[in-house]
């Protein structure tokens, strides 16, 4: 039996077994094993070929942007809105077929948008160049996921399964567990929360699914047994994504209010140019980056060329960025912040 059969073979399990307690170990045992057939079915094969052409892209600029979704969509019109490149766009499915990288110039910052195939259903097992796709959309910093308006909820919960099953996690930060592999001392377990959906027996049998028998865990939340396995596994990425719906000018008023009240959306028209501007004040937000001025001793800010940091970061961080050498000749800074969000 083939690693596809299995994976298949365990999510018909899982979703024939009732969720209760007296199932709740069978099932963390499941979701271990799916969760070690996934990774062993993104791994590349000792015999791969040449890498695909068009995806191996250099990440230029202050950010990286990945374009997501199912053929037609838009990603391409909306690539060539937004930047200065030229993506073909036409009414047939799959008319982009490799990656196509754009800049979109904000604020004085610039946005590297990469526009991405068309995924399909089962892109994670490898289907119309699936593992590519994503292998490129798990170096971006932020995911925007186009999707037709005129489709409802459908495409939306597609791919994120699509991305949940090789470890794409939208919109969620990292459980906060802590876990370390000892040579032995056996288990060290313990939580400073009640826990609702973990036990340490639980933990144990999903350790054991690992060949993990000697280990420190301690839960600083109550966490599922999907986020305990989330840490196990170490290579999930935890990135913003925003759902953008186009082509709302071919939908209801009702409708189009509906989809922009739900969390993280915001809805557009390619066609019609609408919104367009929305769409990038809510980009700037979710990639959290500043804007910083230099100041000349007596002089006035210059407000014509920006340092584009992250949010949060550090003036050593700002040295590191004007030239590798000055943050060991620095001595000390005058910081002026316009407003509080900013940091």
């Amino acid at each position: 039996m083939g690693i596809l059969e299995k994976i298949a073979e365990i999510e018909k399990e899982i979703s024939r077994t009732q969720k209760n307690k007296a199932t709740e170990y069978h099932l963390g045992l499941l979701k271990a094993k799916l969760a070690k057939y996934r990774a062993q079915l993104l791994e590349p094969s000792k015999s791969a070929g040449a890498k695909g052409e068009g995806f191996d892209v250099m990440k230029s600029g202050d950010a990286r942007v990945a374009l997501i979704g199912f053929p037609s969509v838009g990603k391409s019109t909306f690539l060539s809105l937004m930047t200065s490149t030229a993506s073909e766009a036409a009414s047939y499915e799959f008319t982009t077929l490799t990656c196509i990288p754009g800049v979109i110039e904000y604020k004085g910052a610039n946005i590297q948008l990469l526009d991405l195939p068309g995924i399909i259903e089962g892109a994670a097992q490898g289907k119309g160049r699936g593992r590519q796709v994503i292998a490129v959309a798990r170096t971006a910093d932020v995911v925007i996921m186009m999707l037709d308006a005129t489709k409802g909820d459908v495409q939306r919960s597609l791919l994120e399964k699509e991305l949940e099953s090789v470890g794409i996690r939208l919109n969620r930060t990292k459980p906060n567990i802590y876990f370390k592999p000892k040579k032995g001392g056996g288990l060290s377990y313990n939580s400073t929360v009640p826990l609702t959906q973990c036990s340490e027996k639980l933990v144990q049998l999903i350790l054991h699914e690992y060949k993990i028998f000697n280990a420190e865990v301690l839960f600083r939340e109550d966490c599922t047994p999907d986020d305990f396995i989330d840490v196990i596994v170490g290579n999930r990425v935890y990135m913003p994504c925003l759902y953008v719906y186009n082509k709302v000018d071919q939908i209801s008023i009702e409708e189009v209010d509906r989809l922009a009240r739900r969390p993280h959306s915001v809805v557009i028209s390619c066609g019609m140019k609408l919104n367009l501007d929305y769409l990038l004040e809510r980009l700037w937000e979710y990639l959290a980056l500043i804007c910083l001025y230099t100041k000349k001793r007596g002089e006035r800010p210059d407000f014509n060329d920006a340092i584009i940091m992250r949010r949060g970061a550090s003036v050593e961080h700002v040295c590191h960025r004007i030239h590798r050498t000055l943050a060991s000749q620095f001595k000390y800074a005058l910081v002026w912040v316009s407003t509080c969000s900013d940091w």
